[in-house]
């Protein structure tokens, strides 16, 4: 999928990065991983995505725990 060697999120949208993070650690965990609000109160994708388009810390955090669990996946470390 990423034919961009340089940029391992590109193909990736920021919803799939949050969807595809909940599907693998769930809510609660990923409220331990990166300590923002919106992952332990009422979490939704939709809250989620808003308060991560507005708040470069938080997105680069999610963006880089994504990318560590691809690295992972693909040496089949899941």
């Amino acid at each position: 999928m990423n034919s961009h060697p340089n940029d391992p999120l590109h193909g990736y949208t920021l919803e799939t990065i949050v969807t595809r993070l909940v599907e693998e650690y769930g809510w609660d965990e990923l409220a331990d991983r990166i300590r923002i609000r919106c992952f332990a109160t009422d979490p939704s994708v939709k809250s989620t995505l808003t308060f991560l388009r507005k708040t470069p810390w938080a997105r680069n955090k999610v963006e880089t725990l994504f990318i560590e669990t691809l690295d992972r996946q693909q040496q089949g470390l899941s």
